[in-house]
C-alpha cells in the first residue's frame, strides 16, 4: 500500500502545483504561461526518459513482442515532440487590440483622401446566392470612403445571375477562361484587374464586420507588415455541436485555434494567413510573384513565401467578420483533408519549412506540419495498444509493477489536462476532445499517409455550403470503423474476464481494462457525431429589441432574414394568419403567423410575466433585405458559447449515448 501511496505522490505534486499556482494566476501573462508549460515539459520529459530507460531498452529480442514495443516508443516520441513545440508556442501570448488602437488614431487622423486603396476580392466557385450576397453586401457595407474602395466577385464558375446580381449591387464581377490553379489562380486573376493598394479576402461564406478595415489597417503603418489575419467566427453550429446535441454549450471546433493558439504563434512571429478574414499588402504579394499555386492550401505557402522574402504575418484577435461553418460531415471532411493535404505539401515545397532560404531555425521547426504528421497517429495507437494486448498478449511495454506505471504516467496526463483546462478553460474537455479527434481519425489518418505519398495530384475541392448543400443523414464509414472498435474492444475484455478463456495475467491487465473502458467511452461519444441532424438555411440570432406587432408593443428575442420571434404580454389580439411587424431602420413588413408559444418571461422593468411567442416568417427582397443583412451580419450580433457548462455537456452526452445505444 505504501508504494502505491509513494507512486501518486508526483501526482499530488501536480495538482498543488496548479491549484496553487496556475488557477490563480492570468493565463495571458508570459511569466505564467512560460512557467506552467515548463513544468508541464518537465513531466513529459521524464516520463520519456522512464520510458526509454526501464521501459524499452530491458524489454527482451523475442519476436513480435520486441518490435510492438519500439514501434509504440518511436510513436510516443513523436508525441512527445508535439507536446514539447506546443508547451514552447504556448508559453508566450500577445493580444494586438491595444496596438491598433494606438495605430489606427495616427493612421486615420490624416486627410480622406491621403488614406490608401483597398480591394475586396470574394472568390467564388458554386455558392449559391443566398451564401453571396451576405458577403456581397457585408462587404459593400465596409466604413471606409467609397472612393478607396472596390468589392471584386472572382467568379470561376462564370454566371450570368451572379453578374446581373453585381451589376444591380454596383461591385465588380470578374471572370476568367479557365480554372486553372483553382482559387490561388482565381485570386491572381483579380489582381490583373484591380489597383488597390491592399487587397482584403473574404471566401463566398464570410460577412466583414463594418469596421475591419479600421481594426486591421493600421498594422500596415509597418512597412514589415505583409498580411494582417483575423480569426474566422461562425453564425452557425458545425456539425460536432450539432450531432452532439452540444450547440449552446459548447464552443465550435475551430474556437481553440483561433482565440488561443494564434495569438500565441502571433507572439513568437510564426503566425501564418488562413486565406479568408484576412488582408494583404499589394506590395508583399508582388514580391512573391502573386499568390502561389503550388498548393492547395495557397493561404499558408503565401504566409511562408512572404517570410522568405522578409515580411510578417500579424495576428489580430478580434471579431471581424462571421461565416458559415461546414454545415455536415462531408463538407468538415473536404475542409480538414484540404488543410492537412496543403500542409503536409509545404514540406516539398521551395518556400516551405525545410529549403525556404529565408526562414530562421525556429521559423522552420514551427512551420512544420507537426500536428497533422502525428495527432491521427497516436490517437489510432491508443486505440490500438489494448485490443492488441486483450486479443494477442502482447506488452506495450516492459512492464514492472502498476506503482511504476502510476508514478509516471498519471502525472503527466494530469499536469496536460490541467494546463489545457488553464490555458483554454472555455475551449477544451478532455474527454469530449479526445472523441472529437478520435472520431476524425479514420477518415484523416488516410489522407496523412496518401499526402505524405503522393503529395499532389488530388485536385483542390471548395467546401459545400449553402441552399443545395444536402446533409448526409449519416456517416457509415466512420461509423462502421467506430462500432468495429467498441466490438473487437468489448469482447477482448469479455474473453479475458472468463479464466478458461483469458490469455493475458500480470499487472497490466488492470491497467489494460481501464484503458480499455476509456476508450469505450469515448468511442461511444464519437459514435454520435456520425448521426447528423438537419440544418437551417437561415440562421436566427437571440436578440432583445423592441418591436411592434399589430400595434401591440413586444420585444424581438430572435432574428433571421426570413423569420422573427416576438414576446408579447398576451396573444388575444392575434387570431389571424398574418400580422405586421414593426422593427426600428424598417418599413412595416408583413408576416405570417405561425405557431404561439408560452413560457415565462420578463417583458418590462415590472418583473417577471408570462409572455406569449409568436413565430413570424416573411420574406424581404430589394433594399429591406439588404438592411436586414447589414443588421445581422456585420457585427451588431454573434453566437457564443462564453462558458463550457460541464456539468450539461457530460449529462448530455450520457443521456444521448444511452439513447443512440437503445435505438442501436
Amino acid at each position: 500500500m505504501v508504494q502505491y501511496f509513494l507512486a501518486l505522490v508526483p501526482t499530488f505534486l501536480v495538482l498543488a502545483f496548479f491549484f496553487l499556482g496556475p488557477f490563480n494566476w492570468s493565463r495571458h501573462h508570459t511569466w505564467t504561461r512560460a512557467v506552467t508549460c515548463a513544468f508541464v515539459a518537465a513531466f513529459a520529459l521524464r516520463y520519456m526518459f522512464w520510458r526509454l530507460t526501464e521501459t524499452v531498452l530491458p524489454y527482451p529480442n523475442d519476436g513480435a513482442s520486441f518490435y510492438w514495443v519500439w514501434i509504440l516508443f518511436v510513436v510516443e516520441v513523436l508525441a512527445c515532440v508535439e507536446v514539447i513545440l506546443f508547451l514552447v508556442l504556448m508559453s508566450r501570448y500577445v493580444d494586438r487590440s491595444a496596438e491598433t488602437d494606438r495605430l489606427g488614431r495616427v493612421f486615420f487622423a490624416r486627410d480622406k483622401r491621403e488614406l490608401p486603396t483597398v480591394d475586396v476580392f470574394i472568390p467564388t466557385y458554386n455558392e449559391p446566392l443566398d451564401v453571396l450576397e451576405r458577403t456581397i453586401i457585408g462587404a459593400r457595407s465596409l466604413d471606409y470612403p467609397a472612393d478607396k474602395l472596390n468589392v471584386y466577385v472572382l467568379d470561376d464558375q462564370r454566371r450570368d445571375w451572379l453578374k446581373a446580381y453585381c451589376e444591380e449591387k454596383n461591385v465588380i464581377h470578374v471572370t476568367r477562361a479557365d480554372n486553372s490553379h483553382a482559387k490561388a489562380g482565381n485570386m491572381n486573376n483579380g489582381l490583373k484587374v484591380s489597383s488597390g493598394e491592399f487587397i482584403a479576402i473574404f471566401d463566398a461564406d464570410f460577412v466583414p464586420y463594418r469596421h475591419f478595415l479600421r481594426r486591421t489597417l493600421p498594422f500596415f503603418s509597418d512597412e514589415s507588415i505583409g498580411i494582417v489575419q483575423t480569426p474566422q467566427h461562425f453564425f452557425n453550429v458545425d456539425p460536432v455541436q450539432s450531432n452532439l446535441g452540444l450547440e449552446n454549450i459548447w464552443p465550435d471546433e475551430q474556437r481553440l485555434f483561433f482565440d488561443e493558439i494564434a495569438p500565441s504563434r502571433d507572439a513568437w512571429d510564426v503566425s501564418f494567413c488562413c486565406g479568408s478574414c484576412s488582408i494583404a499588402r499589394r506590395q508583399a504579394i508582388d514580391a512573391i510573384g502573386g499568390f502561389p499555386t503550388e498548393s492547395i492550401t495557397e493561404d499558408l505557402l503565401t504566409t511562408l513565401s512572404m517570410l522568405n522574402k522578409g515580411y510578417k504575418t500579424r495576428y489580430l484577435n478580434e471579431r471581424l467578420s462571421m461565416g458559415l461553418a461546414a454545415e455536415n460531415l462531408t463538407g468538415y471532411f473536404v475542409q480538414r483533408e484540404r488543410w492537412c493535404q496543403g500542409g503536409i505539401q509545404t514540406l516539398y515545397l521551395y518556400n516551405g519549412p525545410l529549403r525556404g532560404p529565408g526562414l530562421t531555425l525556429f521559423q522552420r521547426i514551427m512551420f512544420l506540419p507537426a500536428s497533422w504528421l502525428v495527432q491521427y497517429l497516436v490517437r489510432f495507437t491508443i486505440l490500438l495498444v489494448p485490443v492488441v494486448y486483450l486479443w494477442f498478449g502482447l506488452l506495450p511495454l516492459y512492464f514492472t509493477d502498476i506503482a511504476d506505471y502510476v508514478s509516471h504516467q498519471v502525472p503527466l496526463l494530469a499536469a496536460y489536462f490541467l494546463l489545457m483546462l488553464w490555458i483554454t478553460p472555455t475551449r477544451y474537455l478532455p474527454v469530449v476532445s479526445s472523441a472529437v479527434g478520435t472520431f476524425a481519425t479514420f477518415r484523416m489518418l488516410p489522407t496523412v499517409v496518401s499526402s505524405l505519398v503522393r503529395p499532389f495530384g488530388k485536385p483542390f475541392r471548395v467546401t459545400p455550403k449553402g441552399s443545395g448543400n444536402e446533409a448526409n443523414q449519416f456517416d457509415r464509414y466512420s461509423f462502421a470503423w467506430i462500432a468495429s472498435m467498441i466490438t473487437i474492444t468489448v469482447v477482448g475484455l469479455l474473453v479475458n474476464i472468463v479464466p478458461e478463456t483469458s490469455h493475458v495475467q500480470g499487472q497490466f491487465s488492470p491497467v489494460a481494462a481501464w484503458w480499455s473502458g476509456i476508450n469505450i467511452v469515448v468511442l461511444l461519444i464519437a459514435s454520435l457525431i456520425c448521426f447528423e441532424k438537419p440544418r437551417r438555411l437561415f440562421h436566427a440570432f437571440k436578440l432583445d429589441e423592441p418591436a411592434i406587432v399589430d400595434n401591440v408593443p413586444g420585444q424581438v428575442v430572435s432574428l433571421a432574414l426570413d423569420k422573427a420571434v416576438v414576446a408579447v404580454p398576451d396573444m388575444a389580439r392575434f387570431q389571424s394568419k398574418s400580422a405586421m411587424l414593426k422593427l426600428s431602420g424598417f418599413a412595416p413588413i408583413k408576416a405570417e403567423l405561425g405557431q404561439i408559444t408560452q413560457r415565462r418571461r420578463s417583458v418590462s422593468r415590472g418583473g417577471d410575466k408570462q409572455a406569449y411567442y409568436l413565430h413570424l416568417y416573411f420574406e424581404l427582397s430589394g433594399s429591406a433585405r439588404d438592411r436586414m443583412i447589414v443588421k445581422l451580419y456585420t457585427g451588431r450580433y454573434s453566437r457564443d458559447v462564453r462558458d463550457i457548462d460541464k456539468v450539461a455537456v457530460s449529462l448530455n452526452l450520457l443521456l444521448r449515448s444511452f439513447g443512440r445505444t437503445r435505438t442501436l
